[in-house]
């Protein structure tokens, strides 16, 4: 098992580019079997969790070819040819956003209930509500879900709760549907609207996405197409809070500030200059006294709660008092632990943690619990004395391309082991 070494106290300096984002191309290479034609998808990042899913894909018998970095064609066959492999599945939580889009295109579906981190129950209940009353028959049959479908018909869906992959989900399958569908309570976040821009550019019709209400008026087909997905807002964001950890100076590339505007607003309030460009964003750190802040996790256009951890490492050191309450997942503070093995001093009572910030974190050995998680002991270690020791990083690889290589191109001391 691979692990991360990180000799801390070098402030973070030079330009990087962000690559495209985890979540918005697991869902659109999920939407892309809909399609009768090729796909082509430009912007993907190289990562294992894109991997996964591809191998789920070609497991189905979906033609797959790598045309260039970062750009993949995707054929799809006119009947699938496997169910998604177990194996594979309990690997990636974003397999269940196969569902909706087998149950349009194929009228039906066999999906194990899928896994991914440890961050706390994300149910699959608003998923089947949708589904459902798209006209879906689904039975959940020694842990796989089985559904089977006519053609879907639209109807009005609300969703207790503005779910990102229910969202996703349910939106998808409606492209196919007979009829209008209205997904009231939608999620809100850029990955949804990205995700409806691609369906779109294959002939979907998907109005409101961004909004709480969107609008689907289902088409008998989708055709082939071209589609480049945004960059990664959480990357960005993880440099932006490293940048600010170190007390570096850093220009993020290929960015759009405006879904990074929950995190530039805290990092500012910490007394960090934070400078926005058409399409960059300028960390200044390096003369700055970060100051305490409290922060709330909450959907978009909220704090996201992908960037909590990452907060609570930077703000391990800053003077004072800082809080942090989690809305979205119960078991995001396990990364706590570990900060404290560094000698943060961390309190945490149920959904809420107190940081007292104290002088400087030292080197020790740490393992990553989840995806942001290990993110976030990266910038502990950035910032701790002496040499931290990361171990479990095959979560850190699900989600950040090439991740010491970005760092080490801004003057970090970090290999992999």
């Amino acid at each position: 098992m691979s692990k991360l070494i990180i000799a801390g106290g070098q402030p973070l300096r030079g330009k990087i580019k962000i690559s495209g984002a985890k979540n918005a191309s697991l869902a659109i290479l999920c939407g892309a079997i809909m399609a009768e034609g090729e796909v082509i998808i430009e912007n993907v990042p190289d990562i294992s969790d894109v991997r996964i899913i591809l191998e789920i894909l070609g497991n189905m018998g979906v033609k797959i070819r790598w045309l260039a970095d970062e750009v993949i064609s995707l054929t799809s066959p006119q009947e699938i040819v496997g169910d998604p492999p177990y194996e594979l599945v309990k690997q990636l939580r974003a397999s269940n956003l196969l569902l909706g889009p087998m149950l349009a295109r194929y009228g039906k579906a066999s999906v194990s209930l899928p896994g991914g981190c440890n961050i706390g129950v994300r149910p699959m209940d608003l998923h089947f509500k949708g589904l459902l009353a798209l006209g879906a028959e689904l039975n959940l049959e020694r842990g796989s879900i089985q559904g089977k479908t006519g053609r879907l018909c639209g109807n009005m869906i609300y969703l207790d709760f503005p779910s990102v992959g229910a969202t996703e989900n349910i939106m998808m399958a409606a492209c196919l549907a007979e009829g209008q569908t209205v997904i009231e309570n939608a999620a809100k976040e850029p990955e949804i609207v990205d995700l409806a821009n691609f369906l779109n550019a294959l002939g979907a019709k998907v109005r409101g996405a961004g909004t709480d209400l969107i609008k689907i008026e289902g088409v008998p087909v989708l055709k082939g197409g071209r589609y480049s997905v945004i960059p990664d807002r959480i990357e960005a964001g993880t440099f932006m809070v490293a940048a600010a950890a170190t007390r570096g100076d850093v220009v993020l590339e290929n960015v759009i500030p405006r879904h990074l505007e929950p995190l530039s607003a805290k990092l500012r309030e910490a007394n960090v200059d934070v400078e926005i460009g058409e399409d960059t964003i300028h960390i200044k750190a390096t003369n700055t006294s970060a100051k305490s802040i409290d922060i709330k996790t909450m959907p978009y256009p909220g704090f996201p709660t992908d960037m909590q951890s990452q907060m609570m490492a930077f703000l391990s050191t800053v003077p004072g008092t800082s809080i942090i309450v989690e809305n979205i997942f119960e078991n995001r503070f396990r990364v706590a632990d570990e900060l404290k093995r560094m000698g943060a001093n961390i309190k945490v009572e149920g959904r809420m943690a107190v940081i007292e910030g104290v002088a400087s974190l030292q080197g020790a050995k740490v393992k990553a619990t989840d995806l942001r998680a290990g993110a976030a002991l990266v910038i502990a270690g950035l910032m701790a004395q002496g040499e931290t020791e990361i171990g479990d990083v095959h979560y850190v690889d699900r989600g950040y391309t090439h991740l010491e290589q970005k760092l080490a191109k801004l003057g970090a001391s970090i290999r992999r082991a």
